[in-house]
């Protein structure tokens, strides 16, 4: 396996989406590069930052249309698919439940089938976090773009370290190793 180089957290850029189900992959970026002392900057791919030789990508298209950022960026730093990570919330996992992937499908999630139209693939890893899927008769967009209740935010907060945790060990072992410790 080729050394990761590039992790994208998936969300939706603004003020009005932040904190949102949707935006779980910010959040955790966010607070990876922070505990790195890093700092988002903007660029023509969306917000990036860099933290231990390693680009860390925010895309500011909106969730569907990822794809735009990730793969110019990919093309202009020749950063191959299995050298990025793409962090992004996932409707059929149980809220705080990892999942950490060398390659698979999207899954109906509409980032991650952006970003596998642009990379002309969908062999690149993934780790989805999961967010449920909402109570009966709730509709799934308001469930996405709401926030987590009181209830659900320390569910939250303990996955967003567990996958701060899961990227570090991605990084500093490899991809089987943080499978092992971090899915489920």
């Amino acid at each position: 396996m080729m050394a990761l180089r590039l992790i994208v957290g998936l969300g939706n850029p603004g003020p009005h989406y932040e904190g949102t189900r949707h935006n779980f992959g910010f959040t955790v970026v966010d607070r990876l590069v922070d505990e790195y002392g890093g700092r988002f900057r903007s660029t023509r791919f969306g917000q990036v930052a860099e933290i231990e030789r390693l680009r860390v990508l925010k895309p500011q298209t909106y969730m569907n249309l990822s794809g735009q950022a990730v793969g110019p960026l990919c093309r202009f730093y020749r950063v191959a698919p299995e050298e990025l990570i793409v962090v992004a919330d996932d409707l059929d996992l149980p809220l705080g439940t990892l999942r950490m992937r060398r390659s698979g499908s999207s899954g109906g999630h509409n980032g991650l089938k952006s970003i596998g139209e642009a990379l002309n693939t969908e062999e690149y890893p993934r780790l989805r976090l999961g967010i449920s899927r909402p109570p009966e008769g709730v509709d799934i967009i308001g469930w996405v773009l709401g926030r987590f209740s009181l209830e659900e935010r320390s569910l939250s907060e303990d996955a967003v370290e567990k996958a701060c945790k899961a990227l570090r060990c991605l990084w500093t072992d490899d991809i089987e190793t943080a499978m092992s410790r971090y899915n489920g």
